[in-house]
């Protein structure tokens, strides 16, 4: 399914060339109503207001709250907003395809910055009792298959190293408000460090270092930067929906016998899986937010990177104990 957006894109390409052709491109510099940044998903749109908070910032979000991002394809509109951008924000991984795409069909070029390369990457995995996908991943140009788990932001210590270099890109770009941006990405950067700990905490006095996902598992980064054991039913960027009766009937075998309290699912699951295996095992079935995106109700009523993952804290402390 994700190999397809790369036909569809070119045909988008194709159509909103000849519509940039026709506009006098804009100039890519901070204007009297502020810079502009665009950017594909949640985190790092927020991570931008957050650094940019008290300027005219003007921020894009492309991936419209309660959207998939799996099934994400650019509308010729969202190529024109990052035609005209100071700076396009990124990930980077599978579900960015089409990115590179658009970026070498522009006529001129746009300030990127794509989150995968400022943290140490991992492969996505199969463990035990996962389901793996039918489609194999891509070869990279040595012939390798290489999918990396693109869900770099799940790790607060990844947040504060995206959030750091971010500001830098930013003051260069519009050195007139550095001393804002700066003050604005130094305290964001204590919160993060906060919940960083917060996290810690949970993880030192835990009864147990297991949980379980009975959904997609978006999370790799954040298991392992507090070393922690997994189960769950499919890969992070998985086009899988339906699980095998083998793979629901291992996660309930690992639920038993490691007497895990909750099943996690994420944003936008329809949680069917987590409440059979809850069923099965008296379970309590709770949401632990990936922050990918956020659903149209959080966003209005302003949900944030900081307070969706403070609420991971709660929910990891009752999985763990």
């Amino acid at each position: 399914m994700k190999r397809k957006k790369i036909a569809a894109f070119a045909l988008i390409l194709v159509l909103v060339l000849s519509v940039l052709s026709a506009c006098a491109p804009q100039e890519a510099a901070t204007t009297k109503d502020g810079i502009s940044i665009v950017s594909t998903v949640f985190p790092s749109y927020d991570f931008a207001r957050q650094i940019t908070a008290g300027t005219n910032a003007n921020i894009t979000l492309l991936l419209q709250p309660g959207e998939e991002v799996h099934s994400f394809d650019p509308t010729s509109q969202d190529i024109i907003r990052i035609q005209s951008a100071d700076l396009f924000l990124y990930v980077g991984g599978e579900n960015d395809t089409w990115v590179e795409g658009v970026l070498g069909g522009l006529d001129k070029g746009v300030k990127t910055f794509r989150m995968m390369d400022y943290v140490t990457l991992y492969d996505e995995e199969l463990v035990e009792g996962m389901q793996p996908e039918e489609e194999e991943p891509a070869s990279n140009a040595a012939g390798e298959t290489h999918e990396w788990d693109e869900h770099v932001w799940t790790a607060p210590v990844n947040a504060i190293a995206i959030v750091k270099a971010m500001t830098a890109e930013l003051i260069a770009i519009d050195p007139d408000n550095a001393a804002v941006y700066q003050a604005n990405s130094d305290a964001y950067v204590k919160q993060l460090e906060a919940l960083d700990q917060s996290f810690r905490d949970v993880v030192n006095t835990a009864s147990r270092k297991t949980v379980v996902f009975a959904d997609r598992f978006p999370a790799r980064y954040f298991v392992e930067e507090f070393g922690l054991k997994y189960y769950a039913a499919f890969p992070g960027c998985s086009a899988e929906t339906e699980p095998s009766a083998a793979t629901v009937a291992s996660l309930i075998d690992h639920v038993k016998a490691e007497k895990v309290p909750v099943v996690f699912y994420i944003e936008m699951s329809n949680q069917q899986m987590a409440n059979t295996v809850a069923e099965a095992t008296g379970a309590k079935p709770m949401l632990f937010h990936t922050c990918h995106n956020v659903t149209k109700a959080e966003f209005e009523s302003g949900a944030t990177y900081l307070s969706l993952m403070q609420n991971n804290v709660l929910a990891l402390q009752a999985a763990l104990n």
